[in-house]
């Protein structure tokens, strides 16, 4: 890609994500927000990161190799994590940390 066509695709891509970030409000300004739009705000965020696990361990084979167990170590990281602190990133990003370190270094 050329200079250009990197900044007219970061621009479009800012403007995607602008876009759905502030339609939400602007359509439901001064209005109340509906019960279905508000039921899926709280079944979303659960049902994506369901979709995202599955998607993360989808060519996971247990029968070869170390068997799943970096994934199983994150998984269990990530997890403890949230229940400890009930933050979102920090668990995410410290079970992606902790798993990197050992597909690096120990299962390498």
């Amino acid at each position: 890609m050329t200079l250009t066509q990197q900044i007219i695709t970061i621009v479009c891509m800012a403007i995607a994500v602008m876009t759905t970030r502030f339609l939400p409000f602007a359509m439901f300004q001064g209005r109340k927000t509906p019960k279905v739009i508000k039921y899926l705000g709280t079944v979303l965020p659960a049902a994506v990161f369901g979709l995202l696990v599955v998607y993360c361990l989808k060519n996971v084979d247990i029968t070869t190799g170390h068997h799943g167990i970096p994934e199983l170590i994150g998984i269990v990281a990530t997890v403890i994590l949230h229940v400890w602190r009930r933050q979102m990133m920090l668990s995410i990003a410290g079970g992606t940390i902790i798993y990197m370190i050992l597909v690096q270094t120990i299962f390498a």
